[in-house]
């Protein structure tokens, strides 16, 4: 308990002016010290003029005044001091009262938060039910929208099946009057064609007995063939009467010569046979008759028939309109339902908008009288904390006079420290001259040694001394410097050095700096964004380098080249879908920067029907098996930090369709590209195109892309700029161009604008009984051909410099030189355009189509990276088959020689033993086992050094 002074008017003012002294948990506690002097105080009317000391202690909320001394002039009086007991007792009866009112008020205050947080719990409860309300209302719309679309999908679904239906019965009726009028003219045809061939017969067998009936009637009955049948019948049975005529004339003449006749013969026999022979020809027109009828009956039926099928049509027709007339009384019933649940929906989401706006309006005038309450309640409490405030800054400025009080009586003794000192150090000059007093000044801090207990000495080293409160002491302690110990010895002191201070070293301080941030440190993000920050500024600096430090001949050549000094890597084999390969990628990009490559080639990028990535369906779906299209983004950004261009593989030549058509054939394409049967060639046998022949092969396995159609280079030539300008490709590896023709490649290659371009044109090198042809001129022409079709912008792989090197370095290096002393593949018509490779994803990895012999790959290697043209290092053969140094001694090499896709080449050997080759101006290699250095060749001028020097292999010589 400590002992605090108040004035008594200060005790009766400020009990008047506040009703009730609030607590603070600051003041709580804490005992305050005031005194007042020299003020008037009223006892029972009368004025006394007198100094008061009022004297109460305070400990936590008790409260006991201890003891009144009342002075004036030197007199003191009983009365006035019991009438100064009855104001404290009053006082102290005000100041219970008054805490008495102020834990009511904090009860008070405690219910009112009570039912400010009841309040709160009701306002989160109505705005959920609210929210669930208004969510249901939406889930009942979406479902009654859901059904309602789904209705409308049925009725269309049902209306095209009943047309559909409908128009496969017209056509079926159609078809069959059709079948059946072709029938009955094909009946009638025959039937008439055998009457007529019998009719014929007959006739030529009456020939032989009656000449000249026979001629009549068959004249007859050839102009009865030009004519009806019943016309046909008519003159026949006339030509019969005629002859029937003839034959009786002819007997009259017979038995008139009968009777000339002497020999006796008798003309009735001729005559008899005559009649026989008509009877005959009667039987068989009375035959002809019979079956005319027949045939007559016969087209009877078939129009009978016929009349039938169109009273079939009639009715299919009929049931056609009957169906069409239901279908759109369907409609409209449909129509009429759909009104009808529209407008119950209308109805019902009306009648939830009400129910939902009467409740919000309950709810919002129930909370706004609840908070209308719970603002009196918190203007009542910011009154009281108010008070609070106002007794805690009256502390803190209390306290704040008292540190600046301490702050000036510092510096006053720091003031005469320093005087102190100074006078000390003048007095040391005397010492060291004669004098007897010794003293060390340490860290600031005087430390006296003197002889004599000199009164001065203990004054000027302790100072005066005095008592100060402890929270100025715990004050003092947390903020003063750690000095130097204090030195008891003379002789110590004079011999000490003052020990360093315990700095961190370099080695320690760098390691701190170098540690990675964790998550959850408070610097985390100001650190990402440091490196945020460097990153870009590194980039910048880079590309400020490339545009004032670039080499002249670092400039683009000519198009589809880059920059004419391109080393590509292909970062992909044929089982990399299987990992994670986007993200194994990019940590790769500073390693293979370093090493010296410039371009990577990335695996096909869209989604696919094979993993690989050669099966594209839809081209704008970039999500595959190698990764996301974050990853891919990632990637490339990676790889372009470390100036590296990045080609993509895209496949032109097919596409895989999304859909079957009606007849059951793949070739619905889906995605943002949704094409038909229209966009695939026509001579594709396997997926029914209606579009143009193929400028190019047929790939049978998927449809093969109708490059001729507008719509389709267009669609393309829109990808391609979205996967170099939003994906960030800058060039392209073309799958399959053989395919399709150059000239659509040089189209896409200038709408793109790609820094490089390779072109997969895949062709058969000549064999001859199993062995290579020396002579592949075809061959590499092929290729040639294919890179003039595109205008010279794009590249071409140079399968015909592959193919050579399996047999030449096999001792047969005489296959790398042609009859014009250039190199045999088409680095030796165009090294420009020729992408010089060993192997890729389909040659090698676990395909193994075409694998480079393996005991040769570095020569391999040697050859392609110290020669012109555009080499490309295979990823496994760099990072799978340890030869990665290799590799990157022979770029360096490369680098150093300055030698690009351009470079003059000349050959000096070629044969079983070995081949030398100078390339530029300033590089020499050699391959094989022979003996051979620059000093040897009389042609090859200048000072020469090994650079590399692989034995029996092969060596490389740079000039000096």
């Amino acid at each position: 308990m400590e002992v605090a002074v108040l004035p008594d008017a200060a005790v009766l003012g400020i009990l008047k002016r506040y009703p009730f002294v609030p607590r603070h948990p600051f003041t709580r506690g804490v005992s305050s010290t005031v005194s007042r002097r020299n003020r008037n105080v009223s006892f029972a009317d009368k004025r006394i003029f007198k100094s008061v000391h009022t004297v109460f202690s305070q400990n936590n909320d008790d409260q006991m005044f201890t003891d009144v001394v009342v002075d004036q002039d030197g007199h003191s009086g009983k009365n006035e001091v019991l009438g100064i007991e009855d104001e404290f007792m009053t006082a102290k009866k005000a100041l219970s009262e008054a805490q008495d009112r102020q834990v009511a008020l904090e009860k008070e205050r405690d219910h009112l938060l009570e039912e400010l947080a009841r309040s709160e719990a009701k306002k989160q409860e109505y705005i959920a039910a609210i929210l669930h309300d208004k969510e249901v209302a939406i889930t009942e719309l979406e479902a009654a929208k859901s059904l309602f679309h789904k209705n409308l999908e049925e009725s269309v679904e049902e209306k095209f099946s009943l047309q559909s239906k409908l128009v496969l019965a017209k056509q079926d009726a159609v078809d069959l009057a059709v079948q059946v009028e072709k029938l009955a003219e094909v009946a009638f045809q025959q039937a008439t064609s055998h009457i007529l061939q019998d009719a014929q017969l007959r006739i030529s067998s009456a020939e032989t007995t009656a000449a000249e009936a026979a001629h009549q009637i068959e004249k007859q009955i050839k102009d009865a063939t030009e004519g009806t049948i019943s016309s046909i019948v008519e003159k026949s049975k006339y030509a019969i009467e005629r002859a029937l005529a003839v034959a009786e004339e002819a007997g009259e003449h017979a038995k008139e010569a009968m009777e000339t006749f002497l020999d006796g013969t008798s003309p009735f026999t001729e005559v008899a046979s005559v009649q026989v022979e008509n009877i005959k020809l009667q039987g068989m027109l009375s035959d002809i008759e019979s079956q005319l009828m027949i045939t007559r009956n016969e087209v009877a039926r078939l129009n009978i028939e016929l009349e039938h099928t169109r009273q079939q049509l009639k009715a299919f027709e009929q049931r056609a309109i009957d169906a069409e007339k239901a279908l759109l009384d369907l409609q409209e019933s449909r129509r009429k339902t759909t009104l009808q649940q529209e407008e119950e929906m209308k109805s019902l989401l009306d009648k939830v908008r009400k129910d939902v706006a009467d409740k919000t309006k309950a709810i919002s005038k129930a909370f706004k009288t609840d908070l209308k309450n719970i603002k009196a309640t918190i203007e009542a409490s910011k009154e009281v904390v108010l008070s609070k405030d106002n007794a805690y800054l009256r502390r803190c400025e209390a306290l704040q006079r008292s540190l600046m009080a301490s702050e000036d009586a510092l510096k006053m003794w720091r003031q005469r420290t320093e005087m102190a000192e100074s006078l000390l150090m003048k007095e040391r000059k005397l010492d060291e001259e004669g004098g007897d007093s010794i003293y060390v000044v340490n860290g600031g801090r005087i430390d006296l040694l003197t002889d004599v207990d000199s009164q001065k000495w203990k004054l000027l080293s302790d100072g005066p001394r005095r008592d100060i409160p402890q929270w100025m002491a715990r004050r003092i302690k947390a903020v003063i410097p750690k000095f130097p110990p204090k030195k008891t010895d003379v002789a110590e002191a004079l011999a000490s050095n003052f020990r360093p201070l315990e700095l961190p070293k370099a080695d320690e301080v760098w390691s701190i700096a170098r540690e990675k941030p964790k998550e959850g440190d408070a610097l985390v993000e100001h650190v990402f964004e440091r490196e945020t920050i460097e990153k870009k500024r590194k980039a910048l600096e880079r590309a400020l380098r490339r545009k004032t430090e670039k080499a002249p001949e670092q400039k683009i050549l000519e198009p589809g080249t880059g920059t004419g000094r391109e080393i590509v890597f292909q970062a992909f084999n044929w089982e990399s879908w299987r990992r994670q390969w986007y993200q194994e990628l990019a940590s790769k990009a500073s390693d293979l920067s370093k090493c010296g490559v410039t371009a990577v080639w990335l695996p096909p990028p869209t989604e696919s029907v094979a993993p690989q990535g050669y099966m594209p369906s839809d081209l704008y779906n970039l999500n595959s098996s190698y990764g996301s299209v974050e990853e891919l983004k990632h990637c490339i950004e990676e790889l372009h930090s470390q100036d590296l261009l990045v080609l993509g593989d895209v496949v032109l030549n097919h596409r895989c369709a999304h859909k079957q058509s009606p007849n059951g054939v793949w070739n619905i394409f889906g995605g943002k590209l949704a094409w038909g049967p229209e966009a695939i060639v026509c001579d594709d046998p396997n997926f029914q195109g209606r579009g143009n022949p193929s400028s190019g092969d047929i790939f049978h396995a998927a449809p093969n892309v109708d490059h001729s159609q507008d719509f389709v280079r267009k669609d393309i030539k829109e990808w391609l700029n979205w996967l170099r300008n939003d994906i960030g490709f800058d060039g392209w590896r073309l799958d399959f161009v053989k395919g399709f023709s150059g000239t659509y490649v040089k189209e896409y290659i200038e709408s793109s604008n790609p820094a490089f371009s390779i072109g997969e044109y895949w062709d058969s090198l000549a064999y001859e009984h199993g062995s290579l042809c020396y002579n592949q001129d075809a061959h590499r022409q092929r290729i040639v051909n294919w890179i003039n079709a595109t205008g010279g912008t794009s590249s071409a792989f140079d399968i015909t410099t592959k193919g050579i090197l399996h047999s030449a370095l096999h001792n047969e290096y005489w296959r790398m030189i042609d009859p014009q002393g250039k190199p045999t593949g088409v680095m030796g018509w165009w090294p420009s355009r020729a992408v010089t490779f060993l192997e890729n994803h389909d040659t090698g990895s676990t395909q193994g189509h075409w694998p480079f012999p393996r005991d040769k790959l570095m020569q391999g290697y040697a050859y392609i990276l110290t020669h012109p043209g555009t080499p490309v290092i295979f990823y496994d053969h760099f990072y799978d088959f340890g030869i990665h140094d290799v590799i990157t001694e022979l770029i360096e090499a490369r680098r150093r020689a300055g030698i690009h896709c351009r470079s003059s080449i000349k050959i000096y050997h070629a044969n079983n033993e070995g081949y030398v080759a100078q390339v530029g101006d300033s590089l020499v290699m050699k391959l094989g086992q022979f003996d051979w250095n620059p000093s040897k060749e009389n042609r090859l001028e200048g000072s020469w050094q090994k650079f590399v020097d692989r034995g029996s292999d092969y060596q490389v010589w740079l000039r000096q």
